[in-house]
This record gives C-alpha cells, sequence and structure tokens, in this order.
C-alpha cells in the first residue's frame, strides 16, 4: 500500500509532506506535555522496528498479494508517538527494500500515520463505554476497531490518491480495476490486523498494563 515515485504529481508530494511536518509538529508537541516525555522511547523504538519488519510478511489473497501495515497497532499502543514511529520506519522502508519512495514519504506517512492517531482516539473511546461493555471485551473491541479502522482508512485514502492521479498515458479503466482489486484485497487483512492487535492488548493487558497508557 505504499505509493512508490513517480504515481503522484508535484502539488501532491509537496502537499503530502506539509500535511506530514504539521502532524509530526502536533504529536511531538502532545508528548512533550508528558511528565517525561523519553519515557516511551523503548517501546516506540520497537514497535517501530515491528512496523519495519511487516513490510516484508506477505499474505496471498487471491487474485494479489498484501503486507501486513500495523499502523493501528501502532497507534492503539503508541498514542501520538506512532506518527514519529511511522515516519521513521516508512523512510527506512524506502531506503532499504524500496517500499514507497523519498518524494512519496510525505504523503505515505500522512496516509498512515493520521489513520494510527484516529486509532488510538478510537482505543481511548473504550473509557466512554466502561458501564455499557465490561472487561476484557470493552478492551478487546476498541483494540480490534483501532486495529482494523486504522488500515482501513489507510486503505481508503490510498485509493482516493492513487485513482485521483491516474496518469492519461495508460488505459485508466483498466488501472482503475486493478486499483480497486488491490484495495478490496485489504478487507480481509483489515480483519487480521484487527484480531492481532487485538490479542496484543489483551496481553499487555494482562502483564504490564502500563503499556497501553499512553
Amino acid at each position: 500500500m505504499h505509493i512508490p515515485d513517480g504515481i503522484l504529481p508535484a502539488q501532491v508530494c509537496v502537499a503530502g509532506y506539509a500535511m506530514t511536518g504539521l502532524a509530526t509538529w502536533y504529536s511531538l508537541r502532545q508528548i512533550n506535555r508528558k511528565p517525561d516525555p523519553t519515557a516511551e522511547i523503548p517501546k516506540a523504538s520497537l514497535l517501530t522496528a515491528a512496523f519495519f519488519v511487516a513490510s516484508s510478511i506477505y499474505i496471498p489473497v487471491p487474485p494479489a498479494s498484501v503486507h501486513l501495515i500495523l499502523n493501528g497497532l501502532l497507534g492503539v499502543v503508541l498514542g501520538y508517538f506512532a506518527f514519529p514511529a511511522i515516519l521513521i520506519g516508512l523512510f527506512f522502508q524506502a531506503l532499504v527494500i524500496g517500499h514507497g519512495g523519498l518524494t512519496t514519504l510525505g504523503v505515505n506517512a500522512a496516509m498512515m500515520g493520521v489513520p494510527a492517531l484516529l486509532a488510538y482516539h478510537i482505543f481511548q473511546a473504550r473509557h466512554s463505554f466502561s458501564k455499557v461493555v465490561m472487561e476484557p471485551a470493552r478492551t478487546a473491541l476498541f483494540a480490534f476497531l483501532g486495529g482494523a479502522l486504522g488500515l482501513g482508512i489507510a486503505a481508503l485514502i490510498f485509493l482516493t490518491l492513487v485513482i485521483l492521479n491516474i496518469s492519461a498515458d495508460i488505459n485508466a479503466n483498466t488501472e482503475r480495476g486493478l486499483i480497486l482489486v488491490l484495495s478490496a484485497a485489504h478487507i480481509p487483512l483489515m480483519m487480521v490486523e484487527g484480531v492481532f492487535t487485538a490479542m496484543l492488548v489483551l496481553f499487555l493487558q494482562r502483564v504490564k498494563p502500563e503499556l497501553l497508557e499512553s
């Protein structure tokens, strides 16, 4: 789901960098409001590495194959650390394994990082339903929603960006069909990432619940 170099026009890439710069500034500002802003750096570093490695784990979804993203998971567990973690992970993915590109780094970071922040707020909304749904079902449900919707929103942004910027030099209908198939292949992946996020959060809640209090 990474957008490579040469797909988007220059103005979209510039807008992507502007949005990423704003989101990074906002995230760092929120992090610096914590009593100890550096306390969660080890956790963020570990999940940044997991985000980097996830791109090499492919899941066949005929007629295509997709790879794990984990942006929703990072949002649920890391909170505002998720955006800089995703930005750093994407930078090294572009340099080391050729996923994405440097001109589209800003777009890719915004595409995956903003839904990660939304996933964080979705997960935090579980506190508002304490009288409706009991633990641990409440935590599992909102962790699932954060993990699944983090990926789903990113896939929707990807679909919109790529379809709106299809080159005039190729068959637009064929390209649009292929993009829709690729995007639809992420629907089962949403379920996988939602379940994985819920399982991990329940495990952390049992063994080290302070890791979930971002």
